[in-house]
């Protein structure tokens, strides 16, 4: 009874398979998102250079095409952190992906070896979008007083000190 129980127990970690295949869907979907994003921004990028717009439209056109491409650069980031997530759950839960050891062209970045491993690669890439967030934050953001802009610098210190923070305890852990 007792076997058969741990067999049950043992083999209810695949409950985890639920989440590896709707992240790599999301995943999936979120690079699908950003790559036709893309393609629509690239293939409007053909109105800059017209010489029917003023000097007015093509800064608005030149602030628009900005937006877009953080837009897009978060929607990639957003996807790499689900498809992490994903491969993570499915090598700490399920099974270790043979293919990917076995792979010369592999990459460590997507080698998970434990929850702290899995945890410590989402933040990083967590942290790139809080950083791609602000800066997309700081492209629509009106200076009017001077205390805004005290608070972007702020801002800005901020995100310099949590990446440094972040590097350091890297570095600790890498050790």
């Amino acid at each position: 009874m007792e076997t058969k129980f741990e067999q049950v127990l043992w083999n209810s970690r695949l409950v985890v398979f639920a989440a590896v295949v709707a992240s790599m869907a999301a995943a999936i979907a979120m690079f699908y998102m950003a790559s036709v994003d893309a393609i629509y921004m690239i293939a409007h990028l053909g109105e800059y250079a017209s010489p029917a717009l003023s000097a007015e439209q093509r800064v608005d056109l030149r602030s628009a095409t900005i937006t877009h491409v953080v837009e897009i650069v978060d929607g990639y980031l957003l996807a790499t952190v689900l498809l992490i997530f994903s491969l993570g759950l499915y090598e700490l839960f399920i099974s270790k992906i043979e293919h990917a050891e076995a792979s010369e062209s592999a990459s460590n970045v997507l080698t998970i070896t434990s929850l702290d491993d899995l945890k410590s690669r989402l933040a990083k890439v967590v942290m790139m979008i809080l950083v791609v967030r602000y800066f997309e934050f700081a492209l629509g953001m009106d200076f009017v007083t001077p205390m805004d802009l005290l608070q972007f610098a702020a801002g800005i210190a901020l995100l310099g000190l949590a990446l440094y923070l972040a590097h350091l305890a890297d570095k600790d852990g890498s050790h």
